[in-house]
């Protein structure tokens, strides 16, 4: 290990979940994982998480959707307002409805409860470096869902003049961003034979174009469109 990995400052992490025993594991968890991160804070509500997120200022947050009954996906605007930090969905329920929603709202990742202690911490570290966590399942029912409801919208998309404003290379940027996976930004370039750089000026100019903020954005946009969909 380097000098530049020994002297970075951990990953503050926070645990919104309303069962205990889910919160004392995940804790002892991140706290096995130190000093690569630690446990800035927990909570078991929504009003507990949005008091805690100013308090504790967290790189990420790890965030039970199910809150005594409420959907902590409707709290995530409001989250995100209060804090940069990056939000991690930990799910148990493969309601993909759910799911859809806490992405458009501005989630980085979804991980389901049956991960590996590694793959979690893992994808802790990955959402904290600004990449996407999507588990494959997970993803897979979430583009059907999404594809669906585009294929039923039809023409009455009040986007189309957006999309409709899209360069072919765009389109073939916006292909590549939904069937990397998650994968890095450098590994995406290589694949359309560009640099990292040209990649991001497009990305940028597609951002504008459609009216979105990062890539997560643009997946769920993508899929909802029908862009993913199209053909090479």
């Amino acid at each position: 290990m380097d000098d530049k990995t020994e002297s970075a400052p951990p990953i503050r992490v926070i645990i919104v979940d309303d069962h205990k025993s889910i919160v004392w594991g995940l804790e002892r968890l991140i706290e096995s994982a130190e000093p690569r991160m630690m446990v800035a804070g927990t909570a078991e509500s929504r009003a507990e998480m949005l008091d805690l997120v100013v308090k504790a200022k967290p790189d990420v947050i790890l965030l039970d959707l199910d809150l005594n009954g409420d959907n902590a996906a409707e709290a995530l605007p409001d989250l995100l307002n209060l804090t940069n930090g990056k939000v991690l969905i930990l799910t148990g329920g493969r309601d993909s409805a759910i799911l859809q929603t806490a992405i458009l709202k501005g989630a980085r990742g979804i991980i389901s409860k049956n991960e590996s202690a590694e793959v979690l911490l893992h994808a802790i570290e990955r959402v904290h470096a600004g990449e996407i966590w999507l588990n494959r399942t997970l993803m897979t029912s979430i583009i059907e869902d999404m594809s669906a409801l585009s294929s039923k919208k039809g023409h009455t998309d009040p986007e189309a003049q957006k999309i409709t404003s899209l360069t072919q290379r765009e389109r073939e940027i916006i292909r590549a961003i939904v069937r990397s996976r998650g994968n890095k930004s450098q590994e995406i370039a290589e694949s359309l034979h560009i640099s990292e750089h040209t990649l991001r000026n497009h990305l940028t100019l597609i951002y504008e174009k459609l009216g979105l903020r990062n890539r997560i954005d643009l997946f769920a946009y993508s899929i909802e469109h029908g862009l993913a969909d199209e053909e090479d």
